[in-house]
């Protein structure tokens, strides 16, 4: 029996169905490494990483990594797209409404009313987004203080 080792960002790409570039594999480990990161900082650690990209490939390189689920993009209400890691798990997030720190939350718990619509209008419902605003530590001592 052999020891399974963890894939490498070319093979998920191929797996994927997608092309193998330089640009790609640098966009898809930088936000597998990241957290939750906005487009110019990713793109300035693949910059880093490989030399020149333009903007406008990194904006096409996460399009493509979101579309075939290698990395999610969230958007909270009145700010810039982010892009994370972490996926597959319907995770929700955490959103500071003063420095805009976001925190992953695992699944809700408990009575979850608004994660069931209570109308579905015929969709097939396979996925909730929640959002969850207030203060990260950090902002609620300060303002506090």
């Amino acid at each position: 029996m052999t020891a399974s080792r963890p894939s490498t960002a070319a093979e998920e790409l191929r797996g994927a169905g997608l092309r193998v570039t330089a640009a790609r594999v640098a966009l898809l480990d930088t936000v597998r490494q990241g957290g939750h990161l906005g487009v110019d900082t990713v793109a300035a650690e693949v910059r880093r990483r490989i030399g020149h990209v333009s903007l406008q490939a990194v904006y096409e390189g996460l399009n493509a990594l979101s579309a075939a689920g290698l990395v999610r993009r969230i958007a909270p209400a009145g700010g810039a797209a982010l892009y994370e890691g972490r996926v597959g798990d319907n995770h929700h997030h955490l959103v500071c409404r003063s420095c805009g720190a976001v925190a992953d939350v695992d699944c809700a718990v408990g009575e979850a009313p608004c994660l069931t619509a209570s109308d579905g209008h015929g969709f097939e419902v396979d996925e909730a987004e929640v959002v969850y605003w207030g203060l990260c530590p950090g902002c609620s001592t300060s303002r506090s203080a």
